[in-house]
């Protein structure tokens, strides 16, 4: 059985495509690098993460993007025997305009050295390329009105102005016509179009409501690509909206797959809500994750979730009669080996200016503090679970306040509770707790203990995080562990957390950060991670 999330933690914007009996889905990585996350499958229940193409300067380079910002909604598709991915790097978030310039790049194989990529537009985000069966290739996004209110007919948002097409090819880049061929539905905010073909129809598959809890995936179709697009008689095929009691929420922005026997899925975004600390609200810890549903067509042509109605299973059928694999502890001794795939680091294309592998461990070289937008020195994975534990140890001779390093849960640059080993005036070497409760300009750096008195050499570091509080502990080599201050508010981590859930898009993650803000790069060692998912979450 296919149990979702088929992928947990941050995995948004799936974008899914076979290859012959393998299954890839493509997910948003937004400020985290490498960019792009690449899942492969065979039988559409358990997934193994394979690839993250965008890898080097030349393909990405988000230093200075907002939190965030960076890789949004790339598609992935499979033509002319090669995979083709197109992505947007997001470099500006608020305000009127969106500075999203939309790039395409190719590779033979999903794991090998993708493309210096193609240049395209920068008219709006959520990019996608369609392969017509005549060979002519169709780029489609979102197209942005900074100016206001938008002409494509959307209520629900003045810029978001229609879905816009215009025909591409590697040679000659977008030639012809570009229109707008579908300004959505009275839901509103109609982004992420992927097109598809069958029975000679065109579907368009988008997403409207926002990416928060009015989130839905919508369909059109026509027999001409140019339109006009006819909306499916129920709008949407997948959506959530006001069934508050279901364990799925936010459900929206997927793609259409079929199997070589016929049989229809389709992916889409999804949340987890659990309620705050006080047991009031609702918030998503592990962000927005990757989900896929049955569907089929019915004898109007159009598609259906198989069970009928909007909401997606937590269960179906897979394609072999496997069982998800359990969680279990990942245990990384960093000595002498390479940085574990689980991990990622934040917009830079030169790691090696904030971190190393050596015998030693992982060496984290001090830079920018977490605030940073342009190089931090943060190396973490995502939080998969609603209850694990987290720990480390970590070595660092700070001389300073300002030299710092230890094991942080981290959403972005103004939400994130850390545990760190640093210098206090007339005490010397410290462990104490910085905090920051919310999105800028709300929030700023909280200290929510008092600094305790650490002796020199290497300090373990652990964090409990139990569904909406978590709390740190720290120990020497040979001691046992001692509470570090007292409970935390989890929530704070979190896509609603500060500002809310249509200003922040990512997901919790947990690692391991350095700082020294006097310019002096110095470094910490990062000897072990270990991350423990609590039994039977």
């Amino acid at each position: 059985m296919i149990r979702n999330p088929i992928l947990p933690g941050f995995n948004p914007d799936p974008s899914i495509c076979r290859v012959g009996a393998d299954y890839y889905i493509a997910t948003s990585t937004f400020e985290w690098y490498p960019g792009v996350q690449i899942h492969h499958s065979r039988d559409l229940v358990n997934w193994t993460l394979v690839a993250r193409p965008l890898n080097r300067a030349a393909l990405l380079d988000m230093r200075g993007n907002q939190d965030s910002g960076g890789i949004w909604a790339p598609c992935l598709s499979y033509a002319d025997d090669k995979f083709w991915l197109v992505y947007t790097d997001v470099k500006r978030l608020d305000g009127a305009f969106k500075d999203a310039p939309n790039y395409i790049t190719t590779c033979e194989t999903i794991d090998g050295a993708w493309s210096d990529p193609w240049f395209v537009n920068a008219t709006g985000f959520d990019p996608s390329l369609f392969h017509d069966d005549d060979g002519r290739k169709w780029f489609t996004n979102v197209r942005w009105n900074h100016r206001g209110p938008g002409t494509g007919g959307n209520p629900a948002h003045a810029s978001f102005d229609g879905i816009e097409l215009q025909e591409w090819s590697p040679d000659d880049g977008l030639t012809g016509p570009v229109r707008v061929i579908w300004s959505g539905t009275e839901r509103g905010l109609t982004e992420a179009p992927h097109l598809f073909k069958r029975n000679g129809y065109y579907y368009l598959t988008t997403a409207e409501g926002g990416t928060g809890y009015d989130h839905a995936v919508t369909l059109a179709r026509s027999r001409d690509i140019w339109g006009p697009y006819d909306t499916h008689p129920d709008a949407h095929v997948i959506s959530t909206k006001g069934a508050d009691d279901h364990a799925l929420q936010r459900t929206g922005h997927g793609q259409y797959v079929e199997t070589p026997e016929g049989e229809v899925y389709h992916t889409f975004l999804m949340g987890r809500p659990i309620a705050g600390p006080d047991g009031a609200g609702r918030f998503c810890p592990l962000g927005r994750e990757t989900g896929i549903a049955r569907c089929v067509w019915g004898e109007d042509d159009w598609l259906y979730l198989e069970d009928g109605g909007l909401l997606p299973p937590e269960t179906l059928p897979g394609l072999a009669d496997v069982d998800p694999v359990p969680p279990s502890p990942v245990v990384r001794d960093f000595a002498g080996g390479a940085l574990p795939d689980e991990f990622q680091w934040l917009r830079t294309p030169y790691p090696e200016r904030i971190f190393r592998m050596d015998d030693t461990g992982l060496v984290l070289i001090g830079r920018e503090s977490l605030g940073s937008w342009f190089e931090q020195a943060l190396v973490a994975r995502r939080q998969e679970h609603l209850a694990y534990t987290a720990e480390t140890t970590v070595d660092i001779a700070p001389v300073t306040y300002h030299q710092a390093a230890g094991l942080v849960t981290y959403y972005n640059r103004c939400k994130f509770h850390g545990a760190f080993v640093t210098d206090e005036p007339g005490m010397g070497r410290v462990i104490t707790i910085i905090s920051c409760p919310g999105d800028w300009p709300d929030g700023a750096l909280e200290f929510p203990t008092a600094p305790v008195p650490v002796p020199d050499g290497p300090i373990r570091v652990k964090v409990e995080v139990d569904h909406a509080t978590q709390q740190f502990f720290w120990a020497t080599a040979s001691e046992d562990w001692q509470a570090l201050g007292g409970p935390l508010d989890a929530s704070v981590i979190s896509d609603e957390g500060g500002r809310g859930e249509h200003a922040s898009f990512t997901g919790a993650f947990v690692g391991m950060a350095a700082y020294d803000l006097t310019g002096k790069a110095r470094e910490a060692v990062f000897s072990r991670f270990a991350y423990m998912p609590a039994t039977g979450d």
